[in-house]
């Protein structure tokens, strides 16, 4: 059947693969050991208070949780801290053709892009649970996660269209312009 043969059918068969093997592995093996996500949480609320006190806030932290005195705080728990996002990325990412050396790099970057995503997430939560409480769970529930997944395509799209120039040098002086 043509249908299996398609790249796209390809691509999305693969983008499943991983996605299932990565979503097993994470909830069996890795989140019960927490030996990822409780430090990358710790790590997140620590950034997101320093920031915050960076921009004048009375901040407290603790642990997981980091806040602004008079508010709640806000807890980072393991399916927030961007480990699930990650695995989607790079789902999307080893899925789709490439040479494996600057994928392998374009990876790190996305790694990176994400974490920096989720620590100004974090940040803004923490500014919106203070000075527009009433914001709170619509942007913690819908605009920040809609945000977190917008990165993530963007980031795939640029792997798209600009994956394989990563790889080898343009060919423009190697090949004859035709007319």
């Amino acid at each position: 059947m043509s249908l299996f043969r398609s790249d796209i059918t390809r691509f999305l068969v693969k983008v499943f693969a991983i996605y299932v093997i990565w979503y097993l592995v994470y909830e069996l093996w890795v989140l019960p050991n927490g030996f990822i996500d409780e430090p990358l949480s710790r790590n997140i609320a620590s950034v997101s208070a320093g920031i915050l006190s960076f921009l004048g806030e009375d901040i407290f932290y603790y642990g997981r949780v980091v806040g602004i005195t008079g508010a709640a705080g806000v807890e980072i728990v393991d399916g927030c801290n961007g480990i699930a996002a990650i695995g989607l990325f790079l789902g999307f990412i080893f899925a789709y053709p490439g040479a494996w050396l600057p994928r392998i790099y374009f990876s790190v970057f996305g790694i990176v892009v994400i974490y920096l995503v989720n620590v100004a997430r974090i940040v803004t939560l923490s500014l919106i649970q203070i000075y527009y409480p009433s914001a709170f769970g619509f942007t913690h529930d819908y605009s920040t996660t809609a945000i977190f997944y917008i990165i993530i395509f963007i980031l795939w799209m640029i792997w798209v269209n600009y994956g394989d120039s990563f790889e080898k040098p343009s060919d423009s002086k190697t090949k004859p312009a035709t007319a």
